[in-house]
């Protein structure tokens, strides 16, 4: 198995193998709720936080599922997401896809402050 470079910071090779699961070109299974999870949210969060940021407030809190779909379809809309690999994801999980997205944007208000998410309201 390749390494993920990260050993000498001590993380455990449970992380080091989500951390390569989740990467299709590494070719790494991905077997453990960890790396199933890892890899659904990827991409998926970034999207996220794309959307509230052309939101008028700039906020997490103003985007909901329906937003997120939406903006999925316009494919001029954050061009660099994979959302073949979101969907992926989900049923890699076998949660239903808008219960995923929902997690994701639950996940991001929770750490709103941190992440520069809050906005203008």
């Amino acid at each position: 198995m390749r390494t993920c470079g990260r050993r000498e910071h001590s993380w455990g090779e449970e992380i080091c193998r989500a951390i390569l699961s989740h990467a299709d070109y590494a070719n790494v299974a991905r077997e453990t709720p960890l790396e199933k999870t890892l890899y659904a949210v990827d991409e998926l969060s970034s999207f996220v936080i794309a959307v509230a940021l052309v939101r008028p407030t700039k906020s997490i809190h103003d985007v909901d599922v329906a937003a997120v779909k939406k903006k999925m379809k316009d494919k001029a809309f954050a061009r660099a997401v994979n959302r073949d690999d979101i969907v992926r994801g989900a049923a890699e999980l076998g949660m239903p896809f808008d219960d995923v997205i929902a997690e994701v944007i639950n996940a991001l208000k929770s750490d709103a402050d941190r992440l520069g998410l809050v906005g203008t309201a």
